[in-house]
C-alpha cells in the first residue's frame, strides 16, 4: 500500500465525516471537508495549486464565521433576544441527541421560542424569534453543505482521475 493510498483513504474519511458533521453542530463539518482536499494535496503529484489551497481555506473560514452569525442575526431580526439565542442552542443541542433526526430541525425553533417566553416576551414576539432562529439555522447548514460537497466534487474528481 503507498503513501498516496493512505493520504486518499484519510481524505474519503474527513470527506465524509465533514459533510454529516455539516448538519450536526458538534462536528466541524466544513473545515473537516477542507482537510480532505489537504491529505489529497500530500500524495505525489499534488492535485492543486496552492493558491486553490488557500483560496478555499479563507472560503471555509468565511461560511464558519458566518454560520455563527447567520442564526443570530436572524434571531434577531425577527425580535430575539439573548434568551432566545441561547434557547436555540439549547433546543439543538437536545433536539439532535433526544430526537434525532427530526430534533436537529425543530430543536432550535422550540428552543428559541422557550428562551423568548422565559424572558417574558409575548407568544407571537416569540414565534417570531423561533422562526428566525430556525431560518438562520437552516441557511447557516446549506451553506456548509454547498461548499463541502463542492470540495467533495474537487477531492473525487482528483483523486480517482475522473
Amino acid at each position: 500500500m503507498s503513501i498516496d493510498v493512505l493520504w486518499i483513504s484519510i481524505g474519503m474519511v474527513l470527506l465524509i465525516v465533514g459533510i454529516v458533521g455539516c448538519v450536526l453542530p458538534v462536528i466541524p463539518g466544513q473545515i473537516l471537508s477542507w482537510g480532505s482536499l489537504l491529505m489529497l494535496q500530500l500524495t505525489s503529484p499534488p492535485h492543486f495549486t496552492a493558491k486553490f489551497i488557500v483560496v478555499w481555506a479563507l472560503i471555509t473560514a468565511a461560511v464558519t464565521l458566518l454560520d455563527y452569525y447567520v442564526p443570530v442575526w436572524g434571531t434577531k431580526k425577527l425580535g430575539g433576544s439573548k434568551n432566545g439565542i441561547w434557547g436555540a442552542t439549547f433546543g439543538l443541542v437536545i433536539g439532535i441527541f433526544f430526537f434525532p433526526p427530526l430534533g436537529l430541525i425543530i430543536g432550535p425553533f422550540v428552543g428559541a421560542f422557550v428562551g423568548e417566553l422565559t424572558a417574558g416576551k409575548d407568544t407571537h414576539t416569540a414565534f417570531k424569534s423561533g422562526l428566525g432562529s430556525f431560518v438562520g439555522f437552516v441557511a447557516g447548514t446549506m451553506m456548509k453543505l454547498a461548499i463541502s460537497f463542492v470540495m467533495g466534487y474537487y477531492f473525487i474528481v482528483n483523486a480517482f482521475n475522473l
